[in-house]
């Protein structure tokens, strides 16, 4: 009888025999690894939304909601089984059509962007004019511009490869778009969402190979255009002055109120939290609990242990992301492993973000935790571009078993 010796490296599992027979080697269709992680942060984020919206009917701007302390909850979890039904039919999309439409993509969602602005079709919450009402739920096309371009600046990245040295060509012409972009995002105003799309751009064409002197100097007039919005701003520049010493009686209860509660609420977690629905600053003291602040909710429940959990997962995510890319750019597919290491940085980015004004690491910006703040649009192109990314994968395996896609 021969012996056998089964062993498993990297997904791919294999039976050898010592007698020169073997069978098929064996690989999973999609990485399960990733579809479990994405569930697992939207699910805790299902959850953290309740915690932290079941008091939010008492306040006088949710009076309409009465005593549905559940709405929230509903909400989410419909927003979520939406978003997975999208995400099974982006899925079977295949990635060439994506870089064939990626430049049409891109000009419809500018096309959205546009109609945001005009009164009667743009839904204003706030004081921003951000979204379009779909009676459902609203759309917010800042979301899908985030897709787009990570798709856009990967199909300009192989289509200018040979120009990618030179200004005129090579860079000239992305900036004039992103300028475009960034222009109609603080006419809403929306000046993180632009700042997550900048990085998404510059990020991909410093992967896809520019040259390195054109993009440190457009790097620098950058930090420089975004220090001039805000110092021409004056509700931005009081804000970037209340960061700075929140703890001031006149910050602390104005300009940087969320970002003492956020802090305050950190500190009450210490390491294991006060225990999941024992929040106190979610009881109408830390405003957007639900959305931009969930973090701070999780740190006050969970603690630091909870926290680090919620960090350790957006990280494998994006170590996943560009492990993905990587991966595709060796089996030659240029345009797939620019776009997954995108969505990579898309993730990371607006991840880093949110954590960090939770935190006090960063001036308070209202931008959500992906997968995990309460929102539709959020949610949803979230999952949307994580389903490109597991189609990247799954075309990666095909291409590896030496199938074509």
């Amino acid at each position: 009888m021969a012996f056998q010796l089964p062993f498993k490296f990297s997904g791919l599992a294999s039976d050898a025999t010592v007698d020169g027979r073997s069978k098929p080697s064996k690989m999973m269709d999609y990485d399960q690894p990733l579809v479990w992680v994405t569930l697992l942060l939207m699910l805790l984020g299902m959850v953290m939304v309740y915690s932290a919206s079941i008091a939010l009917p008492d306040s006088p701007k949710f009076r309409y909601l009465e005593d549905r302390n559940e709405y929230f909850l509903y909400r989410q979890a419909m927003y979520i089984i939406v978003s997975m039904v999208a995400a099974a039919v982006v899925f079977r999309i295949p990635i060439a059509v994506w870089q064939k439409y990626a430049p049409m993509l891109f000009i419809g969602t500018l096309v959205l962007l546009v109609l945001v602005l005009i009164p009667g079709l743009g839904v204003s919450v706030n004081g921003a004019r951000r979204w379009l009402s779909l009676k459902v739920m609203n759309l917010q096309p800042s979301e899908i511009m985030k897709i787009a371009v990570v798709l856009y600046a990967a199909d300009f990245t192989v289509r200018k490869q040979e120009y990618m040295h030179k200004l005129t060509k090579g860079f000239l012409p992305m900036m004039v778009a992103i300028g475009l972009v960034g222009a109609l995002l603080l006419l809403e105003p929306d000046l993180g969402a632009f700042g997550v799309i900048v990085c998404i751009a510059m990020g991909i064409l410093f992967l896809g190979g520019i040259n390195i002197v054109w993009f440190g100097g457009i790097g620098a007039l950058l930090v420089v255009i975004f220090s001039a919005i805000i110092a021409l701003s004056p509700f931005r520049r009081a804000r970037m002055f209340a960061y700075l010493d929140p703890w001031e009686e006149g910050n602390a209860l104005d300009k940087a109120y969320q970002l003492t509660h956020s802090l305050i609420a950190f500190g009450r977690g210490e390491f294991f939290g006060v225990g999941l629905g024992a929040s106190v600053e979610k009881l109408h003291y830390l405003p957007e609990a639900h959305t931009d602040f969930i973090m701070a909710v999780i740190g006050e429940e969970l603690g630091l242990v909870g926290v680090l959990v919620v960090v350790a997962m957006f990280y494998w995510l994006v170590k996943r992301a560009f492990d993905i890319g990587r991966q595709a750019i060796a089996l030659d597919q240029t345009f797939a492993g620019l776009a997954a290491k995108g969505i990579g940085i898309w993730i990371g980015v607006q991840t880093f973000i949110n954590m960090g004004v939770n935190l006090g690491l960063l001036p308070t910006k209202g931008l959500t935790l992906p997968l995990m703040s309460f929102g539709g649009s959020g949610v949803m192109f979230n999952c949307i571009g994580l389903a490109i990314l597991l189609r990247i994968d799954y075309e990666n395996r095909v291409r590896m078993r030496g199938g074509r896609t």
